[in-house]
């Protein structure tokens, strides 16, 4: 089963199981996980290659959607889900798959679509640091440099970079993330529809999920929300977290 960080205890209300999206971990929701377990449990998860969960050769999104299942079965059977990118991509297919399991949806700044935009060059940036002289994070972080120049999306993918008796390691199977990029900028084509509510919560700033992409999310889930935090980009949680909180508070009650 996928590594969980647990906030919380059980309540009356359902769980809220946090998806995190590509590169991301459990660990990057504590803070939101945190005020959000005030009124209920909630469950946060690293996706398979991801975290301190296992490793595993698909990273396609019915597979995906098949951990969070097992997920919810040990909590209970049916949860609240909130997922971001990647994440709500895998809420949006476990929700079409086994709607019995979902309660209310979150889907943060992503569509079901496929994207023509590619992480790859994220990938091969951790893929060449050189982990056998790295001693501390900063070392990892003067290595990105020359590849990724936003210092908080450095900060953000060495989150991921463990060390440990063994040396320097990325948490990140990023042979296989490297490989099923495909998949993870794509959408299955699985049918169905969710009935459910569902939220679809959009960065202001961020051009991950325009108004052209309504009616492909209405098709599949008819009772669709839309909103938007102003001014936050893709990363809308960690930019607006304020915002991001009141609208996910909102609509979960």
């Amino acid at each position: 089963m996928l590594n969980t960080v647990v906030h919380g205890q059980p309540t009356d209300r359902l769980p809220l199981l946090i998806v995190h999206g590509l590169f991301g971990s459990a660990r990057n929701w504590g803070a939101i996980g945190k005020r959000l377990a005030a009124d209920r449990q909630v469950v946060a998860v690293d996706m398979r290659n991801h975290g301190d969960s296992p490793w595993a050769g698909d990273n396609g999104y019915e597979a995906m959607a098949g951990d969070l299942a097992e997920v919810i079965d040990e909590f209970g059977g049916q949860a609240d889900v909130l997922g971001h990118s990647m994440g709500g991509k895998a809420a949006m297919v476990l929700a079409l798959k086994a709607p019995e399991r979902v309660g209310r949806m979150i889907v943060a700044d992503i569509a079901p679509k496929q994207y023509s935009h590619s992480q790859l060059p994220y990938v091969e940036a951790m893929k060449a640091v050189d982990l056998s002289v790295i001693e501390r994070r900063s070392d990892g972080d003067a290595q990105l440099q020359s590849s990724v120049d936003e210092a908080p999306l450095r900060a953000f993918f060495l989150q991921s970079l463990a060390l440990d008796g063994d040396g320097a390691r990325w948490k990140l199977n990023l042979d296989v993330l490297e490989s099923e990029m495909p998949k993870i900028m794509g959408f299955p084509d699985i049918g169905g529809t969710f009935d459910g509510d569902a939220l679809f919560l959009t960065g202001g700033a961020s051009d991950y999920v325009d108004e052209a992409d309504h009616d492909a999310v209405r098709a599949l889930f008819p009772q669709a929300r839309f909103e938007s935090v102003p001014g936050a980009g893709h990363w809308l949680h960690a930019e607006a977290p304020r915002p991001f909180l009141e609208a996910v508070k909102s609509f979960l009650v």
